[in-house]
Parts: C-alpha cells; structure tokens; sequence
C-alpha cells in the first residue's frame, strides 16, 4: 500500500493524507483547508483543484470537525467523490456548522467578487471555483456516517477502522485502519490532533493499540504549556485584575466551537466556586449558541468533572449575567457597554469575525484588556498582538494604538504538549512501529520531536514533504 501526504507535511493545518491499498480501493484521512495564508496551497485546495483524481476516493475517514482537517470535503464532492465521511457523531454535527459558517464566508466572498466584475461574463468560472456554497454542504453532508467510539467497523472486504477519543474537540478521535494484504494484517494509526489530559469538559486522549505505521501530529513539539495552573484560577486573577479592581472591558478572542464551550464552562464554575460577583458575559457568535447546543446534546461524551457538575447544577454553560448576542446592533452596543463586562468573540486569531469590531473599540482604551487564549497565525491581528510590544496596530487598513492590555493564556489550548505528544509516541512498542511520521506542525517543532523520539529509540521517523509518497 502507498501513504501519500497531501497536507499538513512540515506546516500546521490542511491535513489531508491518502491511502492507496494494492486492490486499489483508496481512502483519504481527513480532508482540511490551509488556514496559513500559503499562496501556492491555496491554489491547491481552496480552489477545490486536488492533486489527485477525487472520483477514485473510495471513502473519507474524519478525526474531527476543524476546518484544517474537514473544510474541503465540499470540494471533494464537487471534484467527482461519491462515497461516505465515517466520523464520529459529535464531529457530523459541528462539521456541518462550521462547514455552513464556511460557505456563509464564501457567498460574501463571491458577492464582493460579482460586484468588482459587473461587465464581465467569464470571471465567475474563474475566480469563485471552490468556494462552495450552503447547497454544497448540505450535499456533502447527507454522506456523513457516524460511527461510534471504540466500534471496529468493517468498511471493506478485509478492511476495519476503530475510532478512540483524542481529548481536542468534542467527538475528536484517533484512527486506527486495519488491512490485510498478502495474508496479514497491516495497522496504521492516525493521532488527528492529539488532547490535553485534564482539560475542561473533555476527555482525556486515549492510547491507541500498537500498530505498525502512525501518523502523528507535533503543534507542540518543541514546547510545553507555560500555564499548568488551574483554569478556574487562572481566569479569575486575569478577570480581577481586568473588571474587577478597574470598571473594564476583558475582550477574549475565541473559537466558536471548542473554544468558547471551555470558557463558558470554567466561568460557570468559577462563579460556583469563588466569592465573584458574576460579571456581564456577551458571547457573540451564533456560531458558538450553536455549537454550544451540541455540546449539550452529547454531554454523556465529556468528562466526569462536567457531566457531575451537571448534575450539581442542572446546567453546563449557563449561568447569571451570560447574554449570547445575535445582531450586529446588539454586538456593536457591546462594545461600548459602560459597566465591566467580558465580551467573547470569534474569529480566534483576530482574522475576520465580529471580533475585529470590538478589538478595534477597545485596542486604544487604556481600561481594556485583550486575552489571547489560543494559537494565532503570523499574519493575524492576534499573532501580531503577540509577536512583542507593538506601539500601533493596523486592522482593516485603518492604524490604532495600543493602549489596552495585551494578556496571553494556554490553559485553554487544545492541543497537547510535548510532554503529551511523548506520551502518546510512548505507548507504542517501538521495536514493532516501523515508522513513525510526523506532521501537522511547523518545521522547528517537529525537528525537536524528531530528535527526542530518536534519543528514546524510535528508529525510522520521517518528516514527510508535500506530496510525498511512501511504499508501506
């Protein structure tokens, strides 16, 4: 059989890996957009033009819901794939609104594109291919089967995939395919991205069985958490700090989905727990209430901590003074609320969204503070806010100064650490893996991890390039 790496070799995001087997049935293991703002893999996938011929893809294996890892599946129905998406549940139903999220983006896209070409009659074929729309999805994900946890399901003659709980996202997993070729039986496993154990709400990334080949993810793979506290602890000194010894704003960009659910969770309990007065909580992405809305539904699926919370409680993430806002009147009036309030909107990163609105209100007023609480590419709003002490801040062609109060926590990534990471490479007996392959990270990151793994014996590691194929 043939591993082809299509995306997130040596960078972070647009996983996309194929597995061709000797009968030539093909599977494709996850199917993400780049989100690096790379030319050249922007003209491969967001423009829907795969490096490989989509109507022979027998079936797409899906760890989880994140764009990176599921916003071209669209595309690669549009390109001439007819099979399934086996995935889990939970990933079904958040890949189908961030998926939804995605083509609203789009439709605003190609309607700015129609405006700047009204006399023209050929840009459309051109410049909006791949940009899917709502009715793309909603065809994409009538082929979604959930398949559950830990359940080895035969999706071939000879041929099973397990699905195992990664921690990361609500209904993320590490998979594992089995195939038997010339009389035995061949195991590789797929991490997808790879949890914190103790997280808030999720649980713990479970050890997948031995196998022979594993693709495994390195984000983290030359760092550890720098914050190892309490999450509850943790924000309660940034929110005294922030809106309770000044009358302030706390603007916390975040993702929608996984992101926010933590946040939303942790003020629940710490507004149970600690002698706070519960602040004023906007939440703005009806991405998010939605969203939230699933984490609900599958509540049976978090950890013990929440689900017993749950029961203490009768509720996971709502709580005093929480107001989700829908309009853009209500997001724009929040902005300038008078009284301390924290405010939590997506994008994450700074990089489009409502959250520029408030950014922008609130980048010169010396009584703000902006909480970055995850990753941020180089050429966001976030990742400039954090590359070191800026004076001033261009957003949307328009230069502010900086007066608000630039704050950083990662007790709310994700994404494991290389503590984690080692953990992980760890439970496999390295005398049986034949090789190990590392991707979704950047090159530094997985340089480092490269180098731990061969000082604890791991042989064979490979750093695979784009479109690198290995005979396995």
């Amino acid at each position: 059989m043939r591993l082809t790496f299509y995306g997130a070799a040596r960078k972070v995001t647009g996983s996309m890996f194929l597995l061709e087997l000797e009968d030539d049935y093909r599977i494709l293991i996850d199917c993400g957009s780049t989100l690096d703002g790379s030319q050249n893999h922007r003209e491969v996938f967001q423009y829907g033009n795969f490096p490989f011929d989509a109507s022979l893809v027998n079936i797409v294996f899906l760890t989880h819901a994140h764009i990176d890892h599921s916003g071209q599946i669209p595309n690669l129905y549009q390109s001439g794939f007819e099979g399934q998406v086996l995935c889990t549940s939970p990933t079904m139903e958040l890949s189908e609104l961030l998926l939804h999220d995605a083509a609203n983006l789009n439709s605003k896209i190609v309607k700015n594109i129609e405006k700047s070409h009204k006399k023209s009659k050929k840009w459309k074929s051109i410049e909006t291919q791949g940009l899917y729309l709502r009715r793309q999805v909603d065809e994409a994900v009538q082929n979604f089967v959930p398949i559950a946890f830990g359940n080895r399901f035969k999706f071939k003659d000879d041929g099973y995939v397990t699905f195992y709980p990664a921690g990361h996202l609500l209904g993320a997993a590490h998979i594992v395919i089995e195939v038997k070729e010339n009389g035995e039986f061949k195991k590789i496993g797929f991490s997808g991205d790879i949890g914190r154990k103790n997280f808030p709400l999720l649980v713990d990334p479970v050890a997948i069985p031995q196998v022979d080949y594993l693709v495994m993810e390195s984000t983290y793979g030359n760092r550890n958490h720098s914050d190892a506290g309490d999450p509850e602890k943790v924000l309660k000194d940034i929110i005294q700090e922030a809106c309770v010894d000044i009358t302030g704003r706390l603007i916390v960009p975040s993702f929608s989905v996984g992101r926010t659910q933590c946040l939303l969770y942790t003020l629940n309990r710490l507004y149970q727990n600690y002698d706070i007065k519960p602040i004023k909580v906007f939440t703005d992405s009806p991405l998010a209430r939605v969203s939230t809305k699933v984490y609900e539904k599958y509540r049976k699926q978090l950890n013990k901590e929440a689900r017993d919370f749950y029961e203490e409680t009768d509720s996971i993430f709502d709580f005093e003074n929480l107001h989700y806002l829908e309009t853009d009147i209500e997001s724009k009036a929040a902005s300038i609320h008078t009284e301390s309030c924290i405010i939590i909107s997506s994008s994450g990163m700074i990089k489009g969204g409502r959250v520029e609105h408030h950014v922008e209100k609130n980048i010169e007023n010396p009584y703000a503070t902006i909480l970055m609480v995850g990753y941020a590419t180089e050429d966001s709003v976030g990742g400039r806010l954090l590359s070191g002490d800026l004076k001033d801040l261009q957003i949307r062609n328009k230069k502010f100064a900086v007066n608000a109060a630039i704050k950083k926590i990662d007790v709310f990534s994700g994404h494991g650490d290389l503590n984690d990471l080692i953990s992980f490479a760890e439970n496999q007996d390295k005398s049986k893996l034949k090789k190990l392959f590392l991707v979704h990270g950047d090159f530094d990151a997985m340089t480092n991890f490269k180098e731990i793994l061969e000082t604890k014996g791991y042989e064979n590691v490979e750093l695979p390039n784009q479109n690198q194929s290995f005979e396995l």
